[in-house]
Protein backbone atom coordinates (compact mmCIF):
# COMPACT_ATOMS: atom_id res chain seq x y z
CA UNK A 1 0.00 0.00 0.00
CA UNK A 2 1.41 3.56 -0.56
CA UNK A 3 0.14 5.33 2.55
CA UNK A 4 0.35 8.98 3.30
CA UNK A 5 0.03 10.14 7.13
CA UNK A 6 -0.48 13.53 7.58
CA UNK A 7 0.58 14.93 11.48
CA UNK A 8 1.32 18.40 12.62
CA UNK A 9 4.32 16.24 14.68
CA UNK A 10 6.53 13.60 14.07
CA UNK A 11 9.98 12.50 15.37
CA UNK A 12 12.83 12.49 14.63
CA UNK A 13 11.80 16.31 13.60
CA UNK A 14 8.93 17.90 15.91
CA UNK A 15 7.50 16.55 18.95
CA UNK A 16 5.40 18.25 21.72
CA UNK A 17 4.18 14.81 22.75
CA UNK A 18 3.30 11.03 22.31
CA UNK A 19 1.80 11.59 18.94
CA UNK A 20 4.88 12.67 17.51
CA UNK A 21 6.49 8.89 18.93
CA UNK A 22 3.81 6.56 17.55
CA UNK A 23 3.94 8.54 13.56
CA UNK A 24 7.08 7.78 13.98
CA UNK A 25 7.39 4.61 15.03
CA UNK A 26 4.51 3.54 13.47
CA UNK A 27 5.55 5.13 9.81
CA UNK A 28 8.82 3.02 9.99
CA UNK A 29 7.24 -0.42 11.39
CA UNK A 30 4.80 -0.28 8.20
CA UNK A 31 8.07 0.23 6.21
CA UNK A 32 9.57 -3.11 7.35
CA UNK A 33 5.88 -4.70 6.70
CA UNK A 34 6.53 -3.39 2.91
CA UNK A 35 4.11 -0.68 2.57
CA UNK A 36 5.38 2.61 0.79
CA UNK A 37 4.95 5.01 3.83
CA UNK A 38 5.25 9.31 2.96
CA UNK A 39 4.79 11.34 6.46
CA UNK A 40 3.82 14.76 5.64
CA UNK A 41 4.11 17.44 8.22
CA UNK A 42 4.63 21.33 8.84
CA UNK A 43 8.27 22.85 8.66
CA UNK A 44 8.76 24.41 11.31
CA UNK A 45 11.26 26.94 12.04
CA UNK A 46 13.17 24.83 14.51
CA UNK A 47 13.66 21.96 11.97
CA UNK A 48 17.04 21.68 10.74
CA UNK A 49 16.62 21.65 6.99
CA UNK A 50 19.98 20.05 6.37
CA UNK A 51 19.59 16.70 4.15
CA UNK A 52 16.33 17.36 3.16
CA UNK A 53 15.98 18.18 -1.31
CA UNK A 54 13.37 19.84 -2.67
CA UNK A 55 10.42 18.06 -3.97
CA UNK A 56 8.29 20.58 -5.47
CA UNK A 57 6.04 23.64 -5.32
CA UNK A 58 2.36 24.35 -5.96
CA UNK A 59 -0.22 26.48 -5.27
CA UNK A 60 -2.90 26.15 -2.58
CA UNK A 61 -6.69 27.79 -2.53
CA UNK A 62 -6.84 30.50 0.56
CA UNK A 63 -9.17 33.57 1.19
CA UNK A 64 -6.25 35.46 0.68
CA UNK A 65 -5.26 34.16 -2.79
CA UNK A 66 -3.68 31.12 -3.97
CA UNK A 67 -1.25 30.30 -1.76
CA UNK A 68 2.55 29.06 -3.23
CA UNK A 69 3.90 25.95 -0.81
CA UNK A 70 6.95 23.72 -1.07
CA UNK A 71 7.77 20.39 -0.11
CA UNK A 72 11.38 19.23 1.08
CA UNK A 73 11.99 15.62 1.52
CA UNK A 74 14.24 13.66 3.50
CA UNK A 75 14.33 9.43 3.52
CA UNK A 76 14.57 8.36 7.24
CA UNK A 77 14.60 4.32 8.28
CA UNK A 78 12.84 4.14 5.15
CA UNK A 79 10.11 6.68 5.38
CA UNK A 80 9.89 9.89 3.66
CA UNK A 81 9.09 13.02 5.68
CA UNK A 82 7.70 15.54 3.37
CA UNK A 83 8.34 19.05 5.11
CA UNK A 84 5.67 21.55 4.27
CA UNK A 85 7.39 25.04 3.58
CA UNK A 86 5.13 27.91 4.09
CA UNK A 87 5.76 31.50 6.54
CA UNK A 88 2.67 30.26 8.26
CA UNK A 89 5.21 27.32 9.42
CA UNK A 90 8.81 27.66 8.52
CA UNK A 91 9.31 32.08 10.27
CA UNK A 92 8.09 30.12 13.57
CA UNK A 93 9.55 27.71 16.38
CA UNK A 94 6.47 26.57 17.38
CA UNK A 95 3.97 23.69 16.73
CA UNK A 96 0.72 25.18 18.34
CA UNK A 97 2.44 28.26 19.73
CA UNK A 98 5.36 30.12 21.61
CA UNK A 99 4.74 28.10 24.43
CA UNK A 100 1.90 25.47 25.34
CA UNK A 101 -0.28 27.87 27.45
CA UNK A 102 -0.27 30.35 24.54
CA UNK A 103 -1.47 29.00 20.90
CA UNK A 104 -1.14 30.88 17.85
CA UNK A 105 -4.51 32.80 17.37
CA UNK A 106 -4.21 31.58 13.23
CA UNK A 107 -3.54 27.71 14.33
CA UNK A 108 -7.20 27.15 12.03
CA UNK A 109 -5.52 28.85 9.04
CA UNK A 110 -1.87 27.35 9.46
CA UNK A 111 -3.64 24.11 9.88
CA UNK A 112 -6.03 24.13 7.30
CA UNK A 113 -3.33 25.45 4.82
CA UNK A 114 -1.39 21.94 5.92
CA UNK A 115 -4.81 19.67 5.31
CA UNK A 116 -5.51 21.59 1.83
CA UNK A 117 -1.50 20.79 0.85
CA UNK A 118 -1.57 17.21 1.89
CA UNK A 119 -5.23 16.38 -0.19
CA UNK A 120 -3.20 17.93 -3.22
CA UNK A 121 0.11 16.29 -2.62
CA UNK A 122 -2.29 12.98 -2.58
CA UNK A 123 -3.95 13.42 -5.45
CA UNK A 124 -0.91 13.60 -7.05
CA UNK A 125 0.77 10.86 -5.64
CA UNK A 126 -2.06 8.64 -5.89
CA UNK A 127 -2.04 7.18 -2.14
CA UNK A 128 -4.15 4.08 -1.41
CA UNK A 129 -4.13 5.74 2.26
CA UNK A 130 -4.42 9.22 4.12
CA UNK A 131 -3.97 8.63 7.81
CA UNK A 132 -4.62 11.58 9.27
CA UNK A 133 -4.25 11.80 12.71
CA UNK A 134 -5.65 14.27 15.96
CA UNK A 135 -7.29 17.49 15.12
CA UNK A 136 -5.18 19.17 13.06
CA UNK A 137 -5.34 16.66 10.33
CA UNK A 138 -9.02 16.38 10.84
CA UNK A 139 -9.91 18.25 7.46
CA UNK A 140 -8.00 16.34 5.20
CA UNK A 141 -10.20 13.77 5.71
CA UNK A 142 -13.23 15.98 4.72
CA UNK A 143 -11.31 17.40 1.69
CA UNK A 144 -10.28 13.80 -0.12
CA UNK A 145 -13.78 12.87 0.27
CA UNK A 146 -14.95 16.06 -1.43
CA UNK A 147 -12.68 16.27 -3.67
CA UNK A 148 -13.48 12.89 -5.06
CA UNK A 149 -9.87 11.16 -3.87
CA UNK A 150 -9.55 7.44 -4.35
CA UNK A 151 -7.73 7.11 -1.56
CA UNK A 152 -9.40 5.42 1.79
CA UNK A 153 -9.36 7.58 5.04
CA UNK A 154 -8.60 6.82 8.80
CA UNK A 155 -8.63 9.25 11.29
CA UNK A 156 -6.68 8.68 14.95
CA UNK A 157 -7.69 10.01 18.24
CA UNK A 158 -4.78 10.73 20.34
CA UNK A 159 -6.65 12.31 22.51
CA UNK A 160 -10.50 13.05 22.42
CA UNK A 161 -9.92 16.40 24.85
CA UNK A 162 -7.64 18.11 22.23
CA UNK A 163 -10.77 19.00 19.35
CA UNK A 164 -9.52 22.30 16.93
CA UNK A 165 -12.71 24.07 17.91
CA UNK A 166 -12.95 27.84 16.63
CA UNK A 167 -15.27 30.56 15.49
CA UNK A 168 -16.90 29.23 12.47
CA UNK A 169 -16.30 32.28 10.55
CA UNK A 170 -12.85 32.03 10.40
CA UNK A 171 -12.89 28.57 7.96
CA UNK A 172 -14.06 31.21 5.59
CA UNK A 173 -10.25 32.58 5.89
CA UNK A 174 -9.32 29.30 4.19
CA UNK A 175 -11.76 29.12 1.74
CA UNK A 176 -14.03 26.39 2.37
CA UNK A 177 -17.34 26.71 4.57
CA UNK A 178 -18.12 24.25 7.04
CA UNK A 179 -21.45 21.68 6.86
CA UNK A 180 -23.17 20.89 9.82
CA UNK A 181 -21.22 17.84 10.43
CA UNK A 182 -18.46 19.91 11.24
CA UNK A 183 -20.10 22.45 13.98
CA UNK A 184 -20.37 22.06 17.48
CA UNK A 185 -22.32 23.68 19.77
CA UNK A 186 -26.24 25.40 19.58
CA UNK A 187 -27.46 28.33 17.92
CA UNK A 188 -25.48 31.25 17.86
CA UNK A 189 -22.71 28.91 19.87
CA UNK A 190 -22.27 26.73 16.62
CA UNK A 191 -18.25 26.70 16.58
CA UNK A 192 -16.11 25.10 13.59
CA UNK A 193 -14.36 21.44 14.98
CA UNK A 194 -11.54 20.38 13.44
CA UNK A 195 -11.90 17.08 14.58
CA UNK A 196 -15.34 16.22 14.80
CA UNK A 197 -15.03 16.68 11.10
CA UNK A 198 -12.16 13.90 10.72
CA UNK A 199 -14.87 11.43 12.52
CA UNK A 200 -18.12 12.39 10.55
CA UNK A 201 -16.00 11.45 7.29
CA UNK A 202 -13.05 9.16 7.87
CA UNK A 203 -13.88 5.37 6.19
CA UNK A 204 -12.26 3.96 9.58
CA UNK A 205 -11.68 5.38 12.89
CA UNK A 206 -8.85 4.39 15.45
CA UNK A 207 -7.66 5.53 19.19
CA UNK A 208 -4.87 4.45 21.01
CA UNK A 209 -6.30 1.49 23.20
CA UNK A 210 -9.45 -0.76 22.87
CA UNK A 211 -10.50 0.34 26.19
CA UNK A 212 -10.81 4.08 25.54
CA UNK A 213 -12.29 3.30 22.58
CA UNK A 214 -15.03 2.16 24.42
CA UNK A 215 -15.09 5.05 26.85
CA UNK A 216 -14.97 7.67 24.26
CA UNK A 217 -18.35 6.31 23.50
CA UNK A 218 -19.97 7.95 26.65
CA UNK A 219 -20.93 11.09 28.63
CA UNK A 220 -18.18 10.99 31.15
CA UNK A 221 -15.48 10.72 28.65
CA UNK A 222 -16.76 11.43 25.40
CA UNK A 223 -16.18 15.50 25.46
CA UNK A 224 -19.41 16.16 23.40
CA UNK A 225 -18.69 13.79 20.87
CA UNK A 226 -19.96 10.24 21.87
CA UNK A 227 -22.87 10.23 20.37
CA UNK A 228 -20.80 10.99 16.85
CA UNK A 229 -18.53 7.68 18.06
CA UNK A 230 -21.37 5.75 19.03
CA UNK A 231 -23.21 6.10 15.62
CA UNK A 232 -19.81 5.40 13.96
CA UNK A 233 -18.94 2.89 16.06
CA UNK A 234 -18.89 0.03 13.49
CA UNK A 235 -16.23 1.97 11.94
CA UNK A 236 -14.34 2.25 15.37
CA UNK A 237 -11.76 0.63 16.51
CA UNK A 238 -9.17 0.93 19.48
CA UNK A 239 -5.29 -0.10 18.64
CA UNK A 240 -2.67 -0.03 21.28
CA UNK A 241 0.50 1.90 21.27
CA UNK A 242 3.63 -0.07 20.59
CA UNK A 243 6.47 1.32 22.41
CA UNK A 244 10.77 1.41 20.80
CA UNK A 245 11.83 -1.80 22.43
CA UNK A 246 15.26 -0.86 21.63
CA UNK A 247 15.66 2.25 23.65
CA UNK A 248 13.62 0.58 26.56
CA UNK A 249 15.48 -2.71 26.78
CA UNK A 250 16.75 -3.41 30.49
CA UNK A 251 18.87 -5.98 29.12
CA UNK A 252 20.99 -2.92 27.03
CA UNK A 253 19.71 0.23 28.47
CA UNK A 254 22.36 2.77 27.91
CA UNK A 255 21.41 4.59 31.34
CA UNK A 256 22.21 1.09 33.31
CA UNK A 257 25.37 0.09 34.94
CA UNK A 258 23.65 -3.37 35.59
CA UNK A 259 21.76 -4.69 32.90
CA UNK A 260 19.04 -7.80 33.54
CA UNK A 261 16.38 -9.81 31.76
CA UNK A 262 13.10 -11.97 32.08
CA UNK A 263 15.57 -14.62 32.05
CA UNK A 264 18.08 -13.27 35.34
CA UNK A 265 16.78 -10.53 37.15
CA UNK A 266 19.48 -10.28 39.32
CA UNK A 267 20.51 -6.86 37.87
CA UNK A 268 17.43 -5.34 39.01
CA UNK A 269 18.14 -5.66 42.26
CA UNK A 270 21.50 -3.99 42.30
CA UNK A 271 20.33 -1.56 40.30
CA UNK A 272 17.85 -1.10 43.26
CA UNK A 273 20.34 -0.54 45.42
CA UNK A 274 21.66 2.42 43.09
CA UNK A 275 18.49 3.90 43.00
CA UNK A 276 18.23 4.17 46.79
CA UNK A 277 21.32 5.51 46.95
CA UNK A 278 21.19 7.70 44.44
CA UNK A 279 18.16 9.53 45.41
CA UNK A 280 19.24 9.10 49.49
CA UNK A 281 17.28 6.43 50.51
CA UNK A 282 17.98 3.86 52.78
CA UNK A 283 19.27 1.21 50.52
CA UNK A 284 16.78 -2.00 51.38
CA UNK A 285 16.22 -5.16 49.66
CA UNK A 286 13.28 -5.83 51.89
CA UNK A 287 11.29 -2.28 51.54
CA UNK A 288 9.32 -2.35 48.41
CA UNK A 289 9.94 1.16 46.23
CA UNK A 290 7.38 2.40 44.58
CA UNK A 291 8.02 4.97 41.99
CA UNK A 292 6.31 7.61 39.67
CA UNK A 293 7.49 9.14 36.93
CA UNK A 294 4.87 11.69 35.79
CA UNK A 295 3.78 15.23 34.52
CA UNK A 296 2.22 16.57 38.18
CA UNK A 297 -1.37 17.09 37.14
CA UNK A 298 -4.94 16.76 37.86
CA UNK A 299 -5.42 14.54 35.06
CA UNK A 300 -2.43 12.40 36.31
CA UNK A 301 -4.89 11.72 39.37
CA UNK A 302 -2.45 14.01 41.68
CA UNK A 303 -5.56 15.73 42.64
CA UNK A 304 -7.09 12.25 44.85
CA UNK A 305 -3.70 11.41 45.69
CA UNK A 306 -2.69 14.64 47.76
CA UNK A 307 -5.76 16.34 48.60
CA UNK A 308 -7.15 16.69 52.28
CA UNK A 309 -4.90 17.42 55.83
CA UNK A 310 -3.88 13.87 55.95
CA UNK A 311 -3.25 12.98 51.87
CA UNK A 312 -3.16 9.58 50.75
CA UNK A 313 0.27 9.83 49.81
CA UNK A 314 0.85 11.06 53.48
CA UNK A 315 -1.06 7.77 54.63
CA UNK A 316 1.15 5.29 52.00
CA UNK A 317 4.37 6.64 53.44
CA UNK A 318 3.66 7.42 57.17
CA UNK A 319 4.24 3.58 58.51
CA UNK A 320 7.59 2.80 56.76
CA UNK A 321 6.56 0.41 54.83
CA UNK A 322 7.67 1.38 52.05
CA UNK A 323 10.16 4.08 50.20
CA UNK A 324 8.30 6.33 47.41
CA UNK A 325 10.01 8.22 44.41
CA UNK A 326 8.88 11.09 42.52
CA UNK A 327 10.02 12.52 39.72
CA UNK A 328 8.23 15.49 37.71
CA UNK A 329 7.16 18.80 37.17
CA UNK A 330 3.70 20.57 36.43
CA UNK A 331 1.23 22.33 38.31
CA UNK A 332 3.06 24.69 41.26
CA UNK A 333 0.56 23.66 43.99
CA UNK A 334 1.44 19.81 44.01
CA UNK A 335 5.10 20.81 43.44
CA UNK A 336 4.47 22.53 47.45
CA UNK A 337 2.58 19.27 49.16
CA UNK A 338 4.94 16.86 47.23
CA UNK A 339 8.01 19.09 48.87
CA UNK A 340 5.66 20.12 51.85
CA UNK A 341 5.65 15.86 52.41
CA UNK A 342 9.35 14.75 51.90
CA UNK A 343 9.85 16.70 54.42
CA UNK A 344 8.36 15.47 57.23
CA UNK A 345 9.20 12.05 55.91
CA UNK A 346 12.44 10.48 54.99
CA UNK A 347 11.15 7.24 52.96
CA UNK A 348 9.64 9.43 50.06
CA UNK A 349 12.28 11.74 47.72
CA UNK A 350 10.58 14.00 45.75
CA UNK A 351 12.50 15.17 42.37
CA UNK A 352 10.96 18.57 40.65
CA UNK A 353 13.07 17.42 37.49
CA UNK A 354 12.75 16.10 34.15
CA UNK A 355 15.57 13.55 32.80
CA UNK A 356 15.29 10.57 30.22
CA UNK A 357 18.28 8.89 32.33
CA UNK A 358 16.91 9.11 35.73
CA UNK A 359 13.38 8.05 34.46
CA UNK A 360 15.27 4.81 32.39
CA UNK A 361 17.41 4.43 35.76
CA UNK A 362 13.65 4.64 38.16
CA UNK A 363 11.47 2.49 35.19
CA UNK A 364 14.34 0.27 36.25
CA UNK A 365 15.19 0.12 39.97
CA UNK A 366 11.57 0.13 41.56
CA UNK A 367 9.50 -2.52 42.58
CA UNK A 368 6.22 -1.15 41.87
CA UNK A 369 5.18 2.25 39.89
CA UNK A 370 2.11 4.16 40.95
CA UNK A 371 -0.52 5.64 37.80
CA UNK A 372 -4.10 6.92 39.21
CA UNK A 373 -4.72 8.83 36.22
CA UNK A 374 -8.13 9.81 35.75
CA UNK A 375 -8.09 8.70 31.79
CA UNK A 376 -5.11 7.29 30.38
CA UNK A 377 -6.07 6.96 26.51
CA UNK A 378 -2.91 4.48 25.71
CA UNK A 379 -0.18 5.60 28.22
CA UNK A 380 3.80 4.46 27.81
CA UNK A 381 4.69 4.30 31.19
CA UNK A 382 2.82 1.43 32.26
CA UNK A 383 4.76 -0.33 29.38
CA UNK A 384 7.91 0.76 29.82
CA UNK A 385 7.56 -0.64 33.68
CA UNK A 386 6.04 -3.58 32.49
CA UNK A 387 8.86 -4.04 30.19
CA UNK A 388 11.51 -4.02 33.19
CA UNK A 389 9.50 -5.84 35.71
CA UNK A 390 7.93 -3.31 37.64
CA UNK A 391 4.88 -3.99 38.57
CA UNK A 392 2.07 -1.17 37.86
CA UNK A 393 -0.68 -0.20 40.40
CA UNK A 394 -3.10 1.72 38.22
CA UNK A 395 -6.81 3.26 37.38
CA UNK A 396 -8.35 0.66 35.61
CA UNK A 397 -9.09 2.78 32.67
CA UNK A 398 -8.25 3.24 29.01
CA UNK A 399 -4.95 1.57 27.68
CA UNK A 400 -4.06 0.99 31.26
CA UNK A 401 -6.77 -1.70 31.74
CA UNK A 402 -5.61 -2.98 28.44
CA UNK A 403 -1.93 -3.59 29.14
CA UNK A 404 -2.07 -4.89 33.08
CA UNK A 405 -3.43 -7.82 34.35
CA UNK A 406 -4.65 -7.93 37.71
CA UNK A 407 -2.01 -10.19 39.84
CA UNK A 408 -5.77 -11.36 41.27
CA UNK A 409 -6.43 -13.15 38.17
CA UNK A 410 -6.83 -16.74 38.25
CA UNK A 411 -4.27 -18.11 35.32
CA UNK A 412 -1.18 -16.78 37.03
CA UNK A 413 -0.51 -14.30 34.57
CA UNK A 414 -0.89 -11.43 36.45
CA UNK A 415 1.63 -8.45 36.26
CA UNK A 416 0.12 -5.52 38.24
CA UNK A 417 -2.40 -4.04 40.47
CA UNK A 418 -5.55 -2.37 38.98
CA UNK A 419 -8.01 -0.35 40.67
CA UNK A 420 -11.55 0.79 39.70
CA UNK A 421 -12.49 4.65 41.17
CA UNK A 422 -9.40 7.33 41.41
CA UNK A 423 -10.17 7.80 45.05
CA UNK A 424 -7.91 8.94 47.70
CA UNK A 425 -9.32 5.31 49.86
CA UNK A 426 -9.00 3.19 46.63
CA UNK A 427 -5.56 4.29 45.63
CA UNK A 428 -4.33 3.14 49.36
CA UNK A 429 -5.91 0.01 49.00
CA UNK A 430 -4.07 -1.11 46.04
CA UNK A 431 -0.81 0.33 47.63
CA UNK A 432 -1.40 -1.47 50.52
CA UNK A 433 -2.05 -4.79 48.62
CA UNK A 434 1.13 -4.52 46.58
CA UNK A 435 2.84 -4.21 49.43
CA UNK A 436 1.31 -7.23 51.19
CA UNK A 437 2.39 -8.84 47.69
CA UNK A 438 5.93 -7.89 48.23
CA UNK A 439 6.64 -9.58 51.14
CA UNK A 440 5.24 -13.10 48.79
CA UNK A 441 8.89 -13.26 47.17
CA UNK A 442 8.00 -16.51 44.88
CA UNK A 443 4.67 -14.78 43.75
CA UNK A 444 6.49 -11.57 43.36
CA UNK A 445 9.14 -12.98 40.94
CA UNK A 446 6.46 -15.16 39.17
CA UNK A 447 4.85 -11.63 38.68
CA UNK A 448 7.98 -9.33 37.37
CA UNK A 449 8.86 -12.29 34.56
CA UNK A 450 4.94 -12.25 33.34
CA UNK A 451 5.10 -8.43 33.10
CA UNK A 452 8.69 -8.61 31.01
CA UNK A 453 7.77 -11.52 28.54
CA UNK A 454 4.54 -9.10 27.07
CA UNK A 455 4.77 -8.11 23.72
CA UNK A 456 4.76 -4.08 23.61
CA UNK A 457 6.38 -4.08 20.07
CA UNK A 458 5.12 -1.65 17.41
CA UNK A 459 5.37 -4.56 14.98
CA UNK A 460 1.93 -6.26 16.59
CA UNK A 461 0.55 -2.66 16.45
CA UNK A 462 1.55 -2.40 12.96
CA UNK A 463 -0.16 -5.45 11.81
CA UNK A 464 -3.08 -3.86 13.58
CA UNK A 465 -3.09 -1.20 11.32
CA UNK A 466 -2.46 -2.70 8.13
CA UNK A 467 -6.23 -4.94 8.28
CA UNK A 468 -7.85 -1.77 9.73
CA UNK A 469 -6.42 -0.06 5.83
CA UNK A 470 -7.49 -2.97 4.20
CA UNK A 471 -10.92 -2.61 5.54
CA UNK A 472 -10.49 1.29 5.07
CA UNK A 473 -10.19 0.54 1.25
CA UNK A 474 -12.72 -2.58 1.22
CA UNK A 475 -15.65 -0.45 2.43
CA UNK A 476 -13.85 2.96 0.64
CA UNK A 477 -14.14 1.27 -2.94
CA UNK A 478 -17.43 -1.44 -2.56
Amino acid sequence: MNILMVSSETVPFSKSGGLADVVGALSSQLVKLGHTVKVFMPMYGSIDQKGFRQECSYKVDMLEGRQTVTLLSKVVSGVTYLGLCHDLFTSRKGIYGDTSFAPYPDNLLRFSLMCKAAVAYARKDRSDILHAHDWTAGLAVYLAKAEGLKCATVMTIHNLAYMGDFARYDALLAKFTPTLQMLSGEGMNLRFNMLKTGLAYADRITTVSPTYAREIQGAEQGCGLDWLLRQRNDVLSGVINGIDTNEWNPARDRFFSQHFSAKDISGKKALKAEVQRRFSLKVDADVPLIAMISRLAEQKGFGPLLEGDYSALERIVSDGRCQFLIIGTGDRRYEDKLKAIAARHDNISVNIVFSQALSHLVEGGADFFLMPSKYEPCGLNQMYSLRYGTLPIAHRTGGLADTIDDVSSLDGKGDGFLFDNVYSDEIVQAVDRAIAFYQDKPAMEKAVRNAMRKDFSWKRSAQQYESIYEKALGGNHS
